[in-house]
């Protein structure tokens, strides 16, 4: 914290490990834990729930499941959060594996105390989005700060940020929250933060494959055709043909 030319360190605040009973079957045993805190500095504010002023910060935490099965096997997944900020998981190795999909801080700011965390009575679930390509990455780069800044679009649950059949030559960067993509009214896949959307369309004609609809409130990056390189939308298109059977059961798993 600065305060005029100097400045002060606030240690954060440690809550205490949550770790649940073991669940233990005849082939696996699940083991579930939570950690989280609190910045030390004071954050006074006024909330919706009882006693309605807050002094200290929202707290912010992460719980995590592993599971270990008899053939050696294991799997790992973020099953709660808080809303704020963006959770990422890492797998043994150090690589990202998933990220939390929405980052909510007003809701944040307003419930994360009390009760309303896993110290109190309840967690959050936590929607989970894979982790996007390398060529997702490097072409949100080029979206967000490749000349001229993006239009940045909000859209509001339920509602459809394209329309299957449209014409349209966007391309876009989904920021926060999750998209579903429907196909003739089938659902096929469920994407998060990170994911660059539309440039079927672009290499296509034009014409839009996929319908795009918000499962949550979602704040998405747009920018012109013209913009991006040709070739590496091409490349990426390659892993974007969910209407084709063969890739349809991976696709759906992505959350």
């Amino acid at each position: 914290m600065g305060l005029g030319v100097g400045s002060i360190t606030i240690p954060a605040v440690k809550l205490p490990d949550h770790q649940s009973e073991p669940e233990v079957t005849p082939t696996s045993v699940r083991f579930t834990q939570t950690v989280g805190g609190r910045t030390g500095a004071p954050m006074p504010r006024a909330v919706k729930h009882a006693p309605f002023i807050q002094y200290h910060a929202p707290i912010v935490w992460t719980t995590l499941e592993l599971t270990m099965h008899a053939d050696g096997t294991h799997e790992a997944a973020m099953t709660g959060a808080s809303g704020f900020p963006r959770h990422w998981l890492f797998d043994d190795c150090g690589n990202l594996v998933a990220k939390s999909s929405v980052a909510e801080y007003k809701k944040w700011m307003a419930d994360s105390f009390g009760r309303r965390t896993p110290w109190g009575a309840e967690d959050s679930p936590a929607l989970v989005s894979e982790v996007e390509s390398l060529l997702e990455r490097e072409l949100q780069d080029a979206i967000m700060r490749g000349g001229k800044k993006p239009d940045i679009r909000r859209v509001k649950e339920g509602k459809v940020l394209v329309e299957q059949g449209a014409v349209n030559d966007e391309l876009y960067l989904l920021l926060n929250g999750v998209l579903v993509v429907e196909v003739d009214g089938e659902k096929l896949a469920e994407l998060g933060p990170g994911a660059v959307l539309g440039e079927r369309a672009i290499l296509e004609g034009g014409t839009r494959s996929a319908t795009l609809r918000a499962v949550t409130e979602c704040k998405v990056a747009a920018i012109p055709a013209d913009r991006i390189d040709l070739d590496k939308l091409a490349e990426l298109s390659t892993g974007h043909r969910r209407e084709e059977p063969s890739r349809s059961s991976s696709a759906i798993t992505r959350r």
